[in-house]
């Protein structure tokens, strides 16, 4: 139990989290090979929120390899950063209706290179991943 007093998932054993670790330097090389800006995002460091495809382990059991990416500082912050009271759902303004067509669009290409490459990925439930790529495994 944590210290929020809720079930946490269990996370994966070791030689799982080693699996996905190589799956998802695997999918850095094919995106860096198409010319995508990539990095590790769970590896630490000064990486996390670089523009470009973000690569992250999730090492709970029910994890798996997540690719998302990440948008300049400029429009992430413009889409953020929209006071509530203008947010009106059936007239978003500009900088939210932009930044997620770029993400939405985003997620697509890097699935289709994903794919090609060939790996076994898809789309991951909104609600819980957001715009992100789920690599499953790799078949060359």
């Amino acid at each position: 139990m944590s210290e929020h007093r809720f079930d946490l998932p269990p996370k994966a054993p070791a030689e799982v989290i080693a699996q996905r670790s190589a799956l998802a330097d695997e999918a850095c090389r094919a995106l860096a090979q198409a010319g995508i800006p990539v990095h590790r995002g769970d590896l630490g460091g000064e990486s996390q929120g670089r523009p470009g495809a973000e690569v992250h382990v999730d090492p709970l059991v029910i994890g798996g390899v997540l690719v998302e990416w990440n948008t300049e500082e400029e429009l992430r912050t413009a889409a953020l950063n929209v006071p509530p009271d203008e947010l009106d759902p059936s007239d978003l303004p500009y900088a939210i209706r932009h930044f997620g067509t770029v993400h939405s669009s985003m997620r697509d290409a890097l699935l289709g290179i994903l794919t090609s490459a060939g790996f076994q990925a898809e789309k991951t439930d909104g609600h819980t991943y957001g715009t992100a790529v789920f690599v499953k495994g790799f078949r060359p």
